[in-house]
C-alpha cells in the first residue's frame, strides 16, 4: 500500500512562524496545503512559506487582500507566494505525484461574490465561469496521480446548520455559507475522475455565541471527503503552558489513483519540537462514517 501524509494548515491569520517549519522538518509530511487566510496582506508569510523544502500549495483568502479593495495588496501576495499559489489552476507536486486543483481564491463565502480585489487581480467572472476554470483545471491534471482539490471556503450543500462545516454561525438564521461555484465544478469533475479528497477553511471550529466547535468533517455519496482544517487560532499554550502549534492530517492512500482514498484524517496538535501532544481523529476510511457526518451530495 502506498499512502501520502498531507499536512494541512487552516487560516493562520498571522499564526506562523520559524517554529511551524521546525515541526515539518521533525514530522515530515509528503506535502503541505494551506487553505488561505495566511495574514491581513502582510508579505512575511508568503516568504516563509517560499523557503520550505516541502512540496506546497496555498490558496488564498478573503483576509489576503487586507483592507485594500485596489487588489494591489491582494496582487503582492499572489507574487511573494509565486508558482506555491493555485487559486484558479493545478499544481501537481513531484514528489510525492500529487495533483491540486485550487478553487476560487479571495472568497468570503455566502454563495457566489467576488470582492473588488479579486475582480481587479484577477477580473470580473460569473458563477459559470468561476466552475468552469476550476473544472478545467482537473481535467489538465495527470490522470496518474490522485486529485485533491484546495479550497478557502468549503462548496455549498454540506448543511445549513450553524456547526455544519461551512454552516453561518456569527448571526441568526444559520444557514449553508458555502461556495455555489466550488460545489458545481465538484459535481462535474467527480464525473469525470475520482476525487478522495477536498480541504478548506474561513468557517473556524469555535462558533460564534457560545455555539460550541463546528463539524469538521463529512463524506458524500461519492465518497469525497471534505475537510475543514481552520482550527484558530493555530498557536496557542495548553493547560501545562506547553506552546502548541496545529496541523491538520491527512493519510491517502493512493496505490490505484482511480480508487485513492481517504485512510485517515485527523487534527494534531505539536510542541515547538514537532512532538504530537494531542490529536483528535475525525474520520477513520476503515470503519463507516456516523449518519450525522455523512452529508449529501454538494448542490
Amino acid at each position: 500500500m502506498t499512502v501520502q501524509r498531507l499536512a494541512v494548515v487552516g487560516d493562520p491569520h498571522g499564526a506562523w512562524d520559524e517554529s511551524d517549519a521546525a515541526v515539518l522538518a521533525r514530522v515530515a509530511p509528503d506535502a503541505l496545503l494551506v487553505v488561505g487566510d495566511l495574514s491581513d496582506g502582510q508579505p512575511r508569510i508568503p516568504a516563509l512559506l517560499r523557503r520550505l523544502e516541502l512540496p506546497t500549495a496555498c490558496i488564498l483568502g478573503n483576509h489576503d487582500a487586507g483592507r485594500d479593495p485596489s487588489g494591489r495588496t491582494l496582487q503582492r501576495q499572489l507574487d511573494g507566494l509565486g508558482e506555491l499559489h493555485c487559486g484558479w489552476g493545478l499544481r501537481q507536486l513531484h514528489p510525492p505525484g500529487l495533483a491540486v486543483v485550487g478553487a476560487r481564491p479571495g472568497t468570503a463565502g455566502g454563495g457566489f461574490q467576488l470582492s473588488r480585489a479579486v475582480k481587479a487581480a484577477f477580473g470580473p467572472l460569473t458563477l459559470e465561469e468561476s466552475a468552469e476554470r476550476i473544472t478545467a483545471a482537473a481535467r489538465r491534471a495527470d490522470p496518474g496521480l490522485p486529485l485533491v482539490l484546495l479550497a478557502h471556503c468549503g462548496p455549498a450543500g454540506l448543511g445549513s446548520e450553524a456547526a455544519d462545516p461551512c454552516g453561518r454561525d456569527w448571526k441568526k438564521p444559520a444557514c449553508d455559507w458555502g461556495d455555489q461555484d466550488l460545489a458545481l465544478a465538484i459535481r462535474r469533475i467527480q464525473a469525470l475522475r475520482p476525487l478522495p479528497l477536498v480541504v478548506f477553511g474561513h468557517m473556524h471550529h469555535q462558533l460564534r455565541r457560545g455555539l460550541g466547535l463546528r463539524r469538521s468533517l463529512c463524506v458524500d455519496r461519492s465518497g469525497t471527503v471534505y475537510l475543514n482544517a481552520a482550527s484558530v487560532p493555530r498557536h496557542g499554550r495548553d493547560p501545562a503552558g506547553r506552546e502548541l502549534r496545529h496541523f491538520s492530517w491527512v493519510e491517502l492512500e493512493v496505490s490505484d489513483p482511480q480508487r485513492a482514498r481517504v485512510l485517515r484524517a485527523s487534527h494534531r496538535w505539536f510542541d515547538r519540537q514537532g512532538r504530537l501532544l494531542y490529536e483528535e481523529t475525525v474520520h477513520r476510511g476503515d470503519r463507516p462514517a456516523p449518519a450525522s457526518l455523512v452529508a449529501v451530495q454538494p448542490c
